[in-house]
């Protein structure tokens, strides 16, 4: 399981909240570091979730937020995939860890260049949830790449130690 202790622990509003989504950024990266190819892509649960599709899915988010709706970038200029839902999970059979870690620290990198543009109570309208504030954006990207964080945390721990055959959970005790 990935945890680091928090660098940043007071101050400022904006520093707290970037502070934490760049915690949570590391954090889901390391989720996959130390992977082999094969793991980080292999399917473990009944959805599209893998380990690489996860960070691929945040690359997705961190374009779709900051750049489209906040910055208001066109999709097709925002330097990749920004198809959310089931699409934003799926990785080539081609790329790499190191492929999907670079695209996904290039669009958080991006995406820290736009925010430092705007002021946390800044207004943009999503085209499907209405208006959002740069300090919603930073709330929705810290929950959303902590959750998938944790969703790393066990997808590694069933690729790194499995559960003994026979062993199905507490409701088979």
């Amino acid at each position: 399981m990935t945890w680091s202790i928090p660098q940043i622990t007071t101050g400022a509003e904006r520093r707290l909240l970037e502070s934490m989504l760049d915690r949570n950024r590391a954090e889901l990266i390391a989720t996959v570091r130390g992977l082999s190819e094969h793991d980080a892509h292999r399917r473990l649960v009944a959805s599209l979730t893998t380990p690489i599709g996860l960070l691929k899915h945040a690359a997705v988010a961190e374009r779709i937020w900051f750049q489209h709706v906040l910055a208001g970038i066109p999709e097709s200029e925002c330097g990749g995939g920004t198809t959310p839902g089931d699409a934003s999970f799926v990785v080539d059979d081609t790329e790499t860890v190191a492929d999907v870690i670079a695209e996904f620290e290039t669009a958080s990198a991006r995406s820290r260049a736009i925010a430092a543009q705007f002021d946390l109570d800044d207004i943009k309208t999503h085209p499907r949830i209405g208006d959002v504030s740069l300090r919603f954006i930073y709330l929705l990207a810290l929950e959303d790449f902590a959750r998938h964080a944790g969703h790393g945390d066990i997808l590694a721990e069933q690729i790194n130690h499995p559960a003994p055959p026979g062993i199905h959970g507490p409701e088979h005790s």
